[in-house]
């Protein structure tokens, strides 16, 4: 039976190659809880474990950074860091350094949404060329949002008095939870197949006089993808 031997610089050289040199893990986000902080002259040495299990990785922040950072790393605190993985030959351990640091909860949904916006981004869903302006005085529009939500009543309200001759019809769905990208999308597909809207209004919330217009992301339906239709 053949085997490879490889001596311990050889071994750490391929490990160090497979590390540093993988597009993934050279700008990655980790999120965990700080299990220690040790500031040093050089920088901020911190470790960030994962409370579901035993799992930690010792991270840094040069001090060429500490200043941009929009929160340092505490003890006991969530957070979410932007680092690249590093090996450590003489020390046989790695390592992640760190550029950036932010809050988990909101901060962690903000980045969520900024990775959405990229995302679509990059599939071309906010090409200038795909947009379609709006017309000035629609004769009829679709609303598309649940039958019991606030939303609807306060739409139906606001436009028969600010628009007495506009003709609203209603594209019934499940605006939040798991089901919602689905049902959103099926609305969209009736209003599309009936033919008489101008513009769609998709909405939900409402309720004291206000009414909610969104963009379906992660969160707000649930762990549902996004909706994506092309009209």
């Amino acid at each position: 039976m053949e085997f490879n031997l490889l001596s311990v610089a050889g071994l750490t050289d391929y490990l160090q190659v497979l590390l540093e040199e993988d597009d993934y893990l050279r700008q990655v986000w980790v999120t965990g809880e700080v299990s220690s902080v040790s500031p040093h002259k050089s920088g901020l040495f911190f470790g960030l474990q994962d409370p579901a299990s035993r799992a930690m990785i010792n991270c840094v922040i040069w001090n060429t950074q500490r200043s941009k950072l929009k929160a340092e790393p505490a003890r006991g605190e969530t957070v979410v860091v932007l680092g690249t993985v590093k090996l450590f030959p003489g020390q046989g351990r790695y390592q992640l350094t760190c550029w950036d640091c932010i809050p988990a909860g909101e901060g962690l949904r903000d980045l969520r949404l900024k990775q959405l916006r990229d995302r679509l981004r990059s599939e071309g869903l906010f090409d200038a060329e795909l947009k379609r302006a709006l017309p000035e005085h629609p004769r009829t529009i679709a609303v598309i949002t649940s039958t019991t939500a606030a939303a609807w009543g306060d739409i139906q309200k606001t436009l028969g008095e600010r628009y007495p001759g506009l003709k609203v019809l209603l594209s019934p769905a499940t605006v939040q939870g798991e089901t919602a990208a689905g049902s959103i999308v099926s609305a969209f597909r009736r209003v599309v197949k009936d033919g008489r809207a101008e513009v769609v209004l998709l909405a939900r919330g409402g309720g004291r006089g206000r009414i909610w217009f969104v963009l379906m992301m992660s969160g707000w339906c649930g762990r549902s993808p996004p909706v994506r239709f092309r009209w």
